[in-house]
């Protein structure tokens, strides 16, 4: 599937209206494309589940909610943002609108020894209500979020999207190094609880740097990535979370890893 392609199209359906009906048909292939994602860490165990959306909390006139439940280990929020957009931009490629809602609760906090962690209400949407000018979407300059060469991959990465548009990302580009950090914006967290803002913004990150490596191979970058621990600390303000050593793909044997 083109991921990059479904970037510039994908939003956030904070409402849904005027649906249409998403068949069993769509829900078997929603179900092979959930079994078939890359996660981020492969060790930490995951399940998601589609439910209709009226045995859950989220009210959002969506017609199913996929929950996601994963064991509790270090780096397991970047985890499902980074399986979680995947799914997301599947869902646009169907013309089906999605809403990440994290403050939704399913009947069931726990399955099988994992818990809940976030949910997606989705429904089936015409073509034209889905983004036609990404770059009309509200998002931080440029400079804020990005230091060095931008690659041609900067402008269109910016375009991930965040818990209540927080985007907790910057990137510094060393010459051969993507140093990706989690950034906490002082004040900057919308409705989010602010025992919360850590959380979700550490479901971001995975978001983003599925996003992030999606428009480096989109540019013909290969690059080796290293993941770091986030800190439970919500009082610092930026966090090392990766490091992608990149190359021109044609010019080093480095392999694309995701």
């Amino acid at each position: 599937m083109d991921y990059y392609k479904q970037v510039f199209k994908r939003k956030s359906f904070h409402v849904f209206r005027d649906t249409g009906v998403l068949t069993d048909r769509d829900i078997r292939e929603l179900e092979e494309f959930i079994g078939s994602v890359k996660p981020l860490y492969a060790e930490i165990k995951t399940e998601v589940r589609i439910v209709p959306e009226n045995e859950t909390s989220c009210k959002q006139g969506g017609q199913f909610c996929l929950l996601f439940y994963s064991e509790s280990k270090d780096g397991y929020l970047q985890n499902i943002g980074y399986l979680g957009e995947q799914i997301d931009l599947y869902l646009a490629s169907k013309n089906i609108g999605a809403l990440w809602f994290g403050i939704g609760r399913p009947k069931d906090m726990q399955i099988n020894g994992l818990d809940f962690v976030i949910m997606i209400s989705i429904a089936k949407m015409s073509e034209e209500k889905f983004r036609k000018d990404v770059f009309k979407s509200k998002r931080k300059p440029l400079h804020e979020i990005w230091s060095g060469d931008p690659l041609g991959v900067a402008e269109v990465a910016r375009f991930a999207p965040s818990a209540c548009n927080t985007q907790p990302w910057i990137v510094e580009n060393t010459g051969k190094n993507l140093m990706v950090y989690r950034f906490k914006q002082p004040g900057k967290r919308g409705i989010m609880p602010v025992d919360k803002v850590l959380y979700y913004n550490q479901i971001d990150m995975g978001i983003f740097l599925f996003i992030l490596e999606c428009c480096l191979e989109h540019e013909g970058y290969a690059y080796d990535r290293t993941l770091f621990a986030d800190t439970t600390d919500d009082s610092v303000v930026q966090t090392l979370i990766a490091r992608y050593t990149y190359a021109v793909a044609a010019e080093d044997n480095y392999v694309l890893r995701h």
